[in-house]
């Protein structure tokens, strides 16, 4: 029975009817104004989203309980206040509002929130007004520094930390540095900072007078701070100046580092000052005399010299006798032959040879030497005219080619010119390049010899006898021949006759017995008009052609056959139309022609 009773629900109880006798009634209208007004008092204004001050009213193992003046407190978690061990109750914090009042009633707060709100409050307040911070070294990253300020990462680039270039950054990881922002980029949460312009300020006073005091020639001390492929930069004490490559040795160096090093102290002189960009060119072989005023005195034109090739150019090459002292031998004088040739044919750079010195200029500082000179002049030679003489035969070597004819080299320096229309007693050639080509060897016979101007005339054709002397015979005017068209011009075509040779033939020559004219490809008879042998030229026709009997040609033809396929294999058989055979043919066709006519 109990438990039934239990289990019966209450009456729901009536607050209209309850009595509020004595609850409240001891306070006068005044005094509940009063008690509301001093209520009030106690409790401060507090705003979502902002940074308020709290206190700390208590503090367990996992939060810590914080009275912002709020009419409720608030919980934060201790993880938060890892950075402060030594908290306490009465302490004072920031924290940051994130809501007044959650699903439970409860006030949202976080001290992480607040500190990256001030840290960045912090930031831009020292940015607007130039304030030194104090950052500790976290770690290093590419190009610079990772540093901490106010709670925020900051980026101190590796030009940002010394005037000087800094080529280990770990020996700062750790260690705290005064730095002042110079960069903020709220979009991505980026700070730049620099240790640098703090330094710089301090040498302003010292380089300005170091600047005041800077005259042309004065040496000054100082240390290599940087290194480059045009030179190098030093630091004299607050104000950089430029020693330039070519300053450093009178000698050619490939790098500066070839004879400085960094951090090395070394006396500079001052070349050249431009105040309003302050750039001072620096240098180091100035200290220095100049090795041209220690050159010995027997060295003179005509001397022997030796040295070491320092550089190599299309146009020469530079020998260096002694450091600083060099001079050029251009292509021209490294060989005899007139066929110019690149230099690196001759020498590489650090090649140890000898010259002879063609001139030399000691104010000016100048020398040209030669090593071709060390040989005899082919030119000069006792044995040019016997070994040369005309109608001598020689092998050379085809070196250039122009519009007029080639050169060919026949050996080092002794060069000879074969006209165009020297090459061939057949064909014309309108180029050389149609005949031959450059690097192909080609025999010739001299035609003509001048020592003293050095030209020498040579010939090819010249190795056969002339076969215009025999074609006279077989090219007899009103002789019948088998020709191809090979081309047409407006007034008159080429004609290939047998042999090889040309010959030409009038447009309105070409007319055959159907009414029409004879195209480029066609095979026909012709018959000779006009032989001119002195001018290479013969002259036919294909429309006279039916008006000679037909006995007669088949005659001709017989008589003419058995010289003319001898000399058809004699012509296969030269490459470059040798047609000597023709001489000794002459006689034979000559009397084939008597034989035929009885």
């Amino acid at each position: 029975m109990s438990k039934e009773k239990q289990n019966q629900p209450l009456p729901e109880f009536d607050w209209d009817k309850a009595s509020d006798k004595g609850f409240g009634t001891a306070y006068s209208s005044a005094d509940r104004t009063r008690l509301e007004q001093m209520y009030e008092t106690t409790l401060s204004p507090v705003s979502e989203k902002e940074v308020v001050k709290g206190v700390v009213v208590g503090i367990t193992d996992r939060e810590v309980i914080l009275n912002i003046g709020f009419k409720s407190d608030g919980i934060v978690s201790s993880n938060e206040f890892r950075d402060l061990p030594g908290l306490k109750i009465g302490d004072e914090v920031e924290v940051y509002v994130e809501n007044q009042e959650d699903a439970q009633g409860q006030l949202v707060l976080s001290r992480k929130k607040a500190k990256v709100i001030t840290a960045w409050d912090n930031i831009q307040k020292s940015f607007d007004e130039d304030v030194v911070i104090d950052a500790n070294v976290k770690r290093r990253t590419k190009g610079g520094l990772i540093v901490d300020i106010f709670g925020i990462e900051a980026f101190l680039p590796g030009s940002q930390i010394d005037v000087k270039p800094i080529r280990d950054f770990d020996v700062f990881v750790g260690k705290r540095m005064e730095v002042k922002v110079v960069k903020i980029n709220y979009a991505n949460d980026n700070v730049v900072v620099s240790h640098k312009i703090l330094i710089e300020k301090d040498l302003e006073a010292q380089r300005q007078q170091i600047l005041n005091n800077l005259e042309k020639g004065q040496v000054l001390e100082g240390v290599i701070k940087n290194m480059t492929n045009f030179g190098v930069f030093i630091d004299l004490g607050g104000v950089d100046g430029l020693l330039h490559i070519t300053d450093i040795s009178w000698g050619r160096i490939n790098h500066p580092s070839d004879l400085l090093s960094l951090d090395q102290k070394l006396n500079v002189v001052v070349l050249d000052f431009d105040e309003e960009k302050k750039r001072i060119s620096l240098g180091l072989k100035q200290l220095q005399s100049h090795p041209w005023d220690s050159l010995d005195e027997s060295i003179q034109v005509g001397s022997k010299v030796t040295g070491r090739i320092v550089n190599v150019a299309d146009y020469g090459a530079f020998l260096e006798i002694k450091p600083g002292v060099e001079g050029l031998i251009h292509v021209s004088e490294m060989s005899w032959s007139q066929h110019l040739r690149n230099p690196q044919e001759f020498m590489n750079v650090n090649d140890e040879i000898s010259a002879v010195v063609l001139t030399l200029d000691r104010q000016e500082r100048k020398m040209s030497l030669g090593i071709k000179q060390l040989t005899e002049d082919p030119w000069t030679q006792g044995s040019l005219k016997e070994k040369y003489a005309i109608g001598t035969r020689h092998k050379g070597v085809v070196r250039n080619l122009t519009n007029f004819g080639l050169f060919i080299e026949l050996e080092e320096g002794i060069d000879g010119l074969v006209h165009v229309s020297d090459l061939s007693w057949t064909k014309k050639i309108k180029h050389p390049s149609d005949f031959v080509k450059v690097n192909d060897e080609l025999e010739v016979v001299v035609l003509e010899l001048d020592a003293e101007n050095r030209r020498l005339a040579l010939g090819h054709k010249q190795l056969e006898e002339n076969p215009w002397d025999t074609f006279e015979s077989i090219f007899e005017v009103g002789s019948v021949h088998k020709s191809t068209i090979v081309a047409k011009g407006d007034k008159f075509a080429t004609l290939e006759l047998p042999y090889g040779i040309e010959g030409v033939a009038a447009i309105k020559n070409l007319a055959k017995e159907d009414g029409t004219f004879a195209e480029v490809g066609e095979s026909l008879d012709f018959t000779v008009l006009e032989f001119l042998k002195d001018e290479k030229k013969i002259v036919l026709t294909h429309s006279k052609v039916k008006g000679v009997p037909a006995e007669e040609k088949k005659e001709a033809k017989a008589a003419k056959a058995p010289a003319a396929e001898s000399v058809n294999k004699e012509v296969e058989k030269s490459t470059f139309g040798d047609l000597s055979v023709l001489s000794a043919l002459k006689e034979q066709l000559e009397e084939s022609e008597k034989k035929g006519k009885k």
